[in-house]
């Protein structure tokens, strides 16, 4: 046994993960709270990105970009303590699940991708905030971001499948 299938098993023998798999409502619950924060987190992100690549052109990127950013952490709060709930409660099956892994994969590569382009272009976005051609370098991050998106949630939908 490895020594991360310990940690697997323990995790998943805890109190919530238990109460997570025996409740009848207690699962279903707290995946549709995870769905809705992901709705909401991947509704603000593609809107952001349908902006860098053209749409709306008249609405100023910066702002855009400070009001979608607190419906983007607030739907964080939503997603991350719920998709560890329910990973707890089948821990062991998920980690070897490839649709499980692929979707990980992708949320870190969506976390690099967005970090890199407000490392990037989006540095001077001043000077293409609005009526202005956005640069070429961010127009790939959001088209990548979109991809990925959609990986992650093609991905999330297999989880039950494979």
């Amino acid at each position: 046994m490895a020594p991360g299938d310990a940690l697997l098993g323990a995790l998943e023998e805890g109190s919530i993960a238990s109460a997570m798999r025996d409740s009848l409502w207690m699962y279903p619950l707290v995946e549709t709270i995870h769905i809705i924060g992901f709705s909401i987190l991947v509704g603000a992100v593609v809107m952001f990105d349908l902006r860098i690549l053209g749409i709306s052109k008249r609405i100023s990127v910066r702002l855009l970009a400070r009001h979608l950013l607190p419906w983007s952490v607030a739907a964080l709060l939503l997603i991350v303590p719920t998709g560890t709930l329910m990973f707890a409660a089948e821990a062991t099956d998920l980690v070897g699940n490839r649709a499980f892994v692929i979707k990980m994969t992708l949320l870190m590569l969506a976390g690099a991708n967005a970090g890199a382009f407000h490392l990037g272009s989006f540095r001077n976005a001043e000077r293409w905030d609005q009526n202005t051609p956005v640069p070429t370098g961010a127009k790939l991050h959001a088209l990548a971001s979109m991809l990925i998106w959609a990986g992650v949630i093609t991905c999330g939908r297999m989880i039950a499948y494979l």
